[in-house]
């Protein structure tokens, strides 16, 4: 049965895939999205409502929620160098936005809210790979970064607080290390590519990375981010969590390796200072949106290839 949904940040690199992804299989699709960081060209020839604006702007969230059977609110700012150098924003647009998410569907009886949250809720956990149950942290407020985990853990208390009391299904989901095509500049992953490309001349490329270079993530195709997060909210449980992601840990060394075979070149790794904050190790336990029907399908392997080549 077809649903209707609003997709805030609906022309984001994830949004924009979810969009996409709900339309393709019959359901009703309103975005709403300043289109800061977005691209609505990107969406062009998909059956979807698009709304232009600020999360934070009431009136304008309360009219996108209107007739929607369920919202998935992904809005924020995202981009690791972001979190150091705008926290006055992310916060702002987590817990304003947040705020106009959860008053919208109250006044617009919308009975179901799905929240995207992020590790970074969770920063640096004690057990890898990362379970839903780990506790949630901010090690140092005085620290800049912690702007953004900061206002995941405050978004996925209010959702599910309010869940209890006020939703019919509230669910969040963490996607983890999220890449593709058109995915922006803000991440690791296309990074390390514009490092490398004005260096192919060289061989090897000396590639300098944050920290050591043992420091470990764990990466998820766009596609099956998207697989996981429709069925967090088709088949995920009222108020509870899930892991989106791979359990195909790698350092960033061999990411840069991975990426260097991709263009056929040969990368040494040159350490510099890791950013205040950032986690040593990070990988996902996927256990639980397993038992949903989640399986991952596109090893990095092959992911980087896609991206790269596009």
């Amino acid at each position: 049965m077809s649903k209707k949904y609003l997709v805030s940040g609906g022309t984001g690199f994830i949004g924009r895939a979810v969009v996409k992804a709900l339309v393709e299989r019959g359901d009703t699709v309103r975005s709403l999205d300043d289109d800061s960081r977005g691209s609505v060209a990107l969406l062009k020839g998909i059956d979807v409502e698009l709304i232009t604006g600020d999360v934070r702007d009431f009136e304008l969230v309360s009219k996108a929620a209107q007739g929607m059977d369920c919202v998935c609110h992904l809005a924020y700012i995202n981009g690791t160098n972001t979190f150091y150098e705008r926290p006055i924003p992310i916060l702002d647009i987590a817990v304003r936005g947040m705020i106009n998410v959860i008053q919208a569907c109250l006044d617009n009886n919308v009975p179901e809210l799905s929240l995207a949250s992020s590790p970074e809720a969770y920063q640096t956990a004690q057990i890898v790979p990362t379970d839903e149950t780990v506790a949630l942290s901010v090690p140092n407020p005085l620290n800049p970064r912690y702007s953004y985990g900061g206002g995941k853990i405050i978004s996925e208390l209010m959702v599910l607080n309010y869940g209890r009391e006020y939703f019919k299904k509230a669910t969040v989901f963490r996607p983890h290390s999220v890449y593709g095509p058109n995915m922006g500049n803000a991440h690791v992953i296309p990074q390390l590519v514009s490092k490398i490309q004005p260096l192919l001349n060289d061989n090897p490329i000396k590639l300098t990375v944050q920290g050591t270079g043992e420091e470990t993530r764990s990466f998820c195709y766009i596609d099956d981010a998207v697989q996981g997060i429709l069925l967090t909210m088709d088949k995920g449980e009222h108020l509870n969590i899930y892991h989106i992601g791979t359990q195909e840990e790698v350092s960033i060394e061999t990411l840069a390796k991975k990426i260097g075979k991709v263009f056929g070149k040969d990368i040494e790794v040159v350490p510099s200072e890791l950013q205040w904050g950032s986690p040593v190790r990070r990988c996902p336990d996927i256990t639980k949106i397993s038992a949903l029907g989640y399986s991952p399908k596109v090893l990095l392997d092959e992911g980087l290839m896609k991206y790269v080549h596009v």
